[in-house]
């Protein structure tokens, strides 16, 4: 039996949540791709690195096995995996340390799968065009509505199909934000609640303004619509001005207010905006409730396309599950090689 060994870089609350998966798959794995998938390497920012070309007992895994000389270059330029899993945080300024994490294993001959999205959105043309040069995969199916195949709904069923528009509602945290008001909550409670159910992080402005929309927006033009923007380029407003006599004066009017995204091109120019949006009553947004998201991309031989996530309890699986579907992506690759990639 073959073995595919992983590297995780990052083992918060998504990394452990596909340590889960991965275990829960593993008989799959094995009877469908005569395979056995072991994570070899660990690397948190608070506590270092562990490895063990054997496999980690990711199970019963403690903090004494972790070693804090071992930072996350280090485990990438020579620790023993074939895939490197890039989950730590986005800096969604720079991009970094995740572009830098994601090249080095590119350069390596490394297959990659990332969950961050800030290489997709500040560096995807030079990563995807580096890893076609290595003969290694590159994925990205959790960078946007987490392991929804977006990128795959483009890239394998709608072939042959050119991508000039992308809409939706990209940002979960936000709409529960917007909904909660609308029920009666305040903008303080509807983010405290969030909190309290795990998906608002402790400083929630990268979603409140707009940014985690953006940096998704950008990921989803650069590559759906093979455009080179970064997350600078987008026209962006979020929701911190949104008021209750708002949301009500909208729903006496029949519509509601979203945080829609918007990527197109003018003028063969790339053009993206995520603004507050008056949205009416028959709109898809409209339905969009609590973290419910949706894209809809529209297409030249098939007109629009949209995808829905619904909500899903533990939400954080619904990301893992975009980490476990990209592995099994590269082990069908591995398995009958495309002719290009």
């Amino acid at each position: 039996m073959n073995t595919i060994r992983i590297a995780l870089i990052g083992y918060g609350n998504v990394g452990q949540a596909f340590a889960r998966m991965l275990r829960r798959r593993d008989e799959y794995i094995r009877e469908t791709f005569d395979t056995e998938a072991a994570i070899t390497a660990i690397c948190t920012r608070r506590l270092g690195g562990v490895t063990d070309p054997a496999g980690i007992d990711t199970e019963h895994l403690t903090d004494d096995r972790f070693d804090r000389s071992l930072d996350a270059l280090t485990i990438i330029r020579g620790g023993e995996y074939d895939v490197m899993v890039e989950l730590t945080p986005i800096n969604i300024k720079t991009g970094q340390p995740a572009t830098d994490h994601v090249r080095t294993a590119l350069s390596l001959k490394k297959h990659v799968i990332t969950a961050n999205k800030g290489p997709v959105a500040w560096a995807y043309r030079e990563l995807r065009d580096l890893a076609r040069e290595q003969g290694v995969c590159f994925c990205h199916e959790a960078t946007v509505m987490d392991g929804v195949p977006v990128y795959n709904l483009a890239k394998e069923t709608l072939m042959g199909c050119r991508i000039t528009e992308i809409q939706g509602i990209l940002n979960a945290t936000t709409n529960f934000i917007l909904t909660k008001m609308e029920q009666g909550m305040s903008f303080d409670d509807a983010v405290a609640e969030g909190r309290r159910q795990g998906f608002v992080e402790a400083d929630p402005s990268m979603d409140i303004d707009g940014w985690d929309a953006a940096a998704k927006l950008t990921a989803l033009m650069n590559v759906l619509m093979d455009v080179h923007i970064t997350p600078m380029d987008i026209d962006r407003t979020g929701i911190s001005e949104i008021t209750k006599a708002d949301l009500d004066e909208a729903a006496a009017r029949g519509k509601r207010i979203k945080l829609l995204c918007h990527g197109r091109m003018e003028d063969s120019r790339p053009v993206g905006t995520v603004r507050p949006t008056l949205v009416d009553a028959d709109h898809i947004a409209a339905i969009m409730d609590t973290t419910a998201s949706y894209v809809t991309v529209t297409t030249d031989l098939m007109g629009g396309v949209t995808v829905i996530e619904e909500p899903f309890e533990p939400e954080i699986d619904h990301t893992a599950y975009g980490v476990l579907s990209d592995l099994l992506r590269i082990l069908t690759e591995i398995r009958t090689p495309s002719p290009r990639r």
